[in-house]
């Protein structure tokens, strides 16, 4: 997999597509990455800047990692409870 670009090579090559000098294909062939990840890029800058609604913004995307994450915590908080209740009320029943 490639070294991620960083994020202000990322916004640069968005705010040189919106100057609308070149297309979007030769500002992707100058910077030396793909037509596919520039246009994924403008469409998550279009995202986080509130000008789509159909896509999660990037803020929205972490948040939404750390209620998976959490949820799933629970979720095995919630098994380890169920096999202790059972255990503890199947010492109970069992004859001393």
């Amino acid at each position: 997999m490639p070294a991620a670009h960083p994020p202000e090579f990322r916004q640069r090559a968005v705010d040189l597509v919106r100057l609308g000098d070149k297309p979007v294909s030769g500002v992707a062939k100058d910077l030396s990455i793909s037509e596919s990840c520039l246009r994924n890029w403008l469409a998550q800058a279009d995202a986080d800047e509130g000008r789509t609604s159909f896509r999660l913004s990037s803020d929205e995307k972490r948040e939404l990692a750390e209620l998976r994450k959490k949820a799933r915590r629970l979720e095995v908080e919630n098994e380890i409870l169920k096999r202790a209740a059972a255990y503890f009320a199947r010492e109970n029943v069992l004859p001393k």
